[in-house]
């Protein structure tokens, strides 16, 4: 066979379909999408008077030409404490990689934790000014140079070019935990209202009976819901999640839930729940391979926030952790 006559091969679509499960998930996270969800839970007059003191007098008339709010472009303390995940948001705007930024030397490195986790101690929120002073500089600097003039489409498409490059560079595994940490925060956005205290890792939530209920971020299951009874913690929930895309292997995805629940059952859990890929799939064969699961949701609109499995597992951890579901 000659070269002219091989035939065409090309490859599967799962990786970009994994992409874009971790896109839906950025769109809450790191992209315009959770920036305007921010916005509308910051007092509006210290976000006026913070705009003022952060962006030039220069940038602020090309920016207003341009029919581009201030915030968009530049961070403000008052945006970062309502939504910490995105210094993410304004590092994608810069196009500096994860690694780049929080490497030893730029001194960043102490506000990663605010992007990957959403978590906010009070040393990241006291050197919030200082991140944004240093973040301004560099951020004027691209608005005055960009050419033609920066536009709305310019700031809204300029982060996913370094976004789909971080994305591109991750291995199967740090896709599969990225969508986990995604899954995590989702959680954090259902019982926020409640919630005590709040660790890169942990969530300490006051339920409707007044009592405590801790959700980890952990492994096998990856996420675990404890309520405590009377000083006694009981083990109310095992979530496990499988991020990958590949319809061929999601049956093996299914079998590594299934380990993973046994070990929760004989811990003590008495709830399992799987996320992963459901289109496309014969959920019945799923079941078949994990029959500890008794509760499947659609990894992509979990991740998303939107859709039916989303609005079924809002309300499944809502009653599993005993607080109202919140409209949304």
């Amino acid at each position: 066979m000659t070269p002219s006559s091989l035939p065409i091969k090309i490859f599967s679509a799962s990786r970009q379909v994994a992409f874009h499960q971790l896109l839906v998930g950025a769109r809450k996270t790191w992209l315009i999408d959770a920036l305007q969800d921010a916005l509308k839970r910051v007092d509006p007059d210290a976000l006026r008077a913070q705009v003022a003191h952060y962006v030039p007098g220069d940038v602020q008339t090309i920016l207003a030409v341009a029919g581009v709010r201030d915030e968009y472009v530049f961070p403000t303390p008052v945006v970062l404490e309502a939504q910490p995940t995105l210094v993410g948001y304004y590092r994608l705007l810069l196009g500096i990689s994860q690694k780049r930024f929080y490497r030893t030397g730029t001194g960043a490195g102490s506000f990663k934790s605010m992007e990957v986790s959403g978590a906010l101690n009070q040393g990241q929120k006291a050197k919030l000014p200082e991140f944004c002073e240093a973040m301004s500089l560099a951020l004027a600097e691209l608005v005055r140079q960009v050419s033609p003039a920066v536009t709305p489409r310019d700031v809204s498409e300029l982060p996913l070019l370094t976004l789909g490059a971080q994305f591109q560079g991750g291995s199967n595994v740090r896709i599969g935990k990225q969508a986990t940490v995604e899954v995590f925060l989702a959680i954090v956005e259902i019982v926020k209202n409640h919630t005590v205290s709040r660790g890169e890792r942990e969530l300490l939530v006051n339920n409707a009976s007044g009592r405590s209920v801790i959700i980890t971020l952990a492994s096998d299951p990856d996420v675990r819901i404890q309520e405590d009874f009377d000083g006694t913690w009981r083990k109310r929930v095992a979530i496990e999640i499988k991020g990958g895309t590949d319809i061929s292997n999601v049956h093996n995805r299914a079998g590594e839930a299934e380990k993973s629940h046994q070990k929760a059952k004989n811990e003590g859990f008495r709830e399992f729940w799987t996320i992963i890929l459901k289109k496309g799939v014969d959920i019945e064969k799923l079941r078949s391979e994990s029959p500890t699961t008794n509760s499947w949701f659609d990894a992509a609109h979990v991740l998303g926030r939107s859709g039916e499995d989303w609005e079924e597992f809002r309300s499944r951890v809502a009653g599993e952790v005993g607080i109202p579901l919140e409209n949304g």
